[in-house]
């Protein structure tokens, strides 16, 4: 299972990210557990200055945008 964190503090850009997120793991058949991060220590602590951010296990893959639901089922598959 994917560890997919939706950082940010609420706001709709954040939002569209989660929903993104969402579609993109329901349409690659990936099972994942989706979490929305809006501490702003935990957050500084991946290193993100720009929100939204999306990490992926641990990882983080966007920071400062809404990626679209082709570019993070490409993040889930790697």
């Amino acid at each position: 299972m994917k560890l997919i964190q939706v950082l940010g503090p609420g706001c709709p850009k954040c939002q569209a990210l989660q929903k993104n997120a969402a579609e993109a793991a329901k349409q690659g058949g990936i099972e994942a557990q989706i979490e929305k991060i809006s501490d702003i220590a935990t957050i500084t602590s991946f290193g993100v200055m720009m929100t939204p951010a999306l990490v992926v296990d641990g990882e983080l893959k966007v920071m400062g945008k809404v990626a679209t639901v082709d570019e993070i089922k490409n993040m889930l598959k790697a």
